[in-house]
């Protein structure tokens, strides 16, 4: 590769990254490799290039929301942390960890809260919930991950869209 080269391989990286900040931000893409191949694909790029890391997105996804979203996305995080706290608290018997964008700061409109779970038994949390006339939706998670959540389990805490991994209590980290 000549000198020439490399600043333009750095420049469309950079470009991508931001491009794939904006499509998280604007569009509520949760995926960070979805919002890559979106960014290349409309850049041009093609499928050799040097894509951005997760964290050179996440770089730039605080980046934009704080030129493009500033009060908005801090009255977001907010709101959305005090939806989390108050869903921990409820959900502690299940030992319950806040994760993703709420947790990093990144979270945008279109953000939901990621809480992971390790109860004794999936059933337990579905029984609560059906206990406390709490209207959730399973989803099944994929199963080719290998210390993947057992269960998926989205629900809404007044406005706040909310998504519990439930995972086996021996992969708890401590």
């Amino acid at each position: 590769m000549s000198h020439c080269e490399a600043p333009a391989q750095g420049s469309l990286r950079q470009h991508i990254a931001a491009l794939a900040a904006r499509l998280i931000a604007e569009n509520g893409i949760s995926d960070y490799g979805l919002a890559k191949r979106k960014a290349a694909r409309q850049l041009g790029a093609g499928h050799g290039e040097t894509m951005p890391n997760n964290a050179e997105i996440e770089a730039e996804v605080r980046t934009y929301l704080a030129v493009f979203q500033d009060e908005e996305h801090l009255e977001r995080q907010l709101a959305l942390r005090v939806a989390a706290l108050e869903v921990m608290r409820e959900l502690e018997p299940f030992r319950p960890y806040l994760t993703g964008a709420v947790l990093e700061g990144t979270a945008g409109r279109y953000s939901e809260v990621e809480i992971d779970l390790f109860p004794e038994s999936a059933k337990e949390v579905e029984i609560f919930f059906l206990n406390h006339d709490v209207a959730y939706e399973h989803r099944e998670p994929r199963r080719n991950q290998p210390d993947g959540p057992e269960a998926i389990l989205v629900f809404d805490w007044g406005d706040i869209p909310i998504r519990l991994r439930i995972y086996s209590p021996d992969l708890e980290r401590l």
